[in-house]
């Protein structure tokens, strides 16, 4: 079987991260060294083994899965993201596709990572063509940043953005073991890491405006949310640190 054309035609996720592509690359966080280490221990990443990072946004993890010294293609179906992943990781081939129609051969790689972007796939489309590139016992790792709303402050960002009524939380409440185990992935682990990362208020207005939904908004629009979620460092100092907690899960392809 050869590789499927993309289609082009992703309204959703174009929409909403097109235009906010760069405040994406500035404000959205990193992943965090010890998630990064479990994943490359447990489906072994690393020199010799190839990686498709599927949904790569900007590469916030495409230039950690390179670091580790494996050889990474990245798969990105938004131009606007796809522009500031070449700028930072210039050393990775990246594709336009999607989760659904994957432009790599039958067989093809040994690990496909997806960070922060499962939610946006139809699932059971996703996992076939992610089991069709892998090879036998191939490995498949998601991950997913959640702001800590163990901290006061954080849980009232999420109340500012109207976080928890939104149809896209969803995925901080499913169960991904059980979405890979219905479509055939066996092995499956599960970890989770809680850091921080440091930030300040212009950062922290771009990262609320990385968010899907108040990407499409109108400016003033974005600009009522940011200024909710500011209202509420208001006395904190110039630089201060948001408390994340990174989900990871994994499973191999029998």
């Amino acid at each position: 079987m050869t590789a499927p054309t993309p289609d082009h035609r992703i309204a959703g996720p174009a929409n909403a991260f097109g235009p906010a592509a760069a405040d994406y690359e500035w404000a959205r966080p990193t992943y965090p060294s010890a998630a990064v280490h479990r994943l490359a221990g447990e489906l072994g990443v690393g020199p010799g083994s190839r990686v498709c990072d599927l949904a790569a946004g900007t590469g916030k993890l495409t230039r950690l899965l390179a670091a580790t010294g494996a050889d990474v293609v990245a798969v990105e179906p938004v131009a606007g993201m796809r522009d500031q992943l070449r700028g930072a990781c210039p050393e990775v081939e990246v594709l336009d596709g999607t989760a659904e129609a994957i432009p790599l051969p039958d067989g093809s790689v040994d690990v496909v990572t997806v960070a922060q972007a499962f939610h946006w796939f139809r699932f059971d489309e996703a996992l076939a063509e992610i089991a069709r590139v892998l090879r036998p016992g191939g490995g498949l790792a998601i991950l997913f940043n959640e702001r800590d709303a163990r901290v006061g402050w954080v849980a009232e960002w999420n109340d500012a953005i109207e976080w928890h009524s939104r149809t896209i939380a969803v995925y901080q409440a499913t169960d991904w073991s059980a979405v890979l185990a219905e479509n055939g992935f066996t092995g499956m682990g599960r970890a989770e890491v809680a850091w921080e990362e440091p930030t300040d208020r212009q950062r922290l207005a771009a990262r609320v405006r990385s968010v899907s939904y108040v990407a499409q908004e109108p400016p003033a629009g974005q600009q009522e949310y940011v200024d909710r979620v500011l209202a509420l460092v208001e006395d904190f100092p110039a630089e201060f640190s948001v408390p994340y907690r990174t989900h990871l899960w994994w499973a191999r392809r029998p």
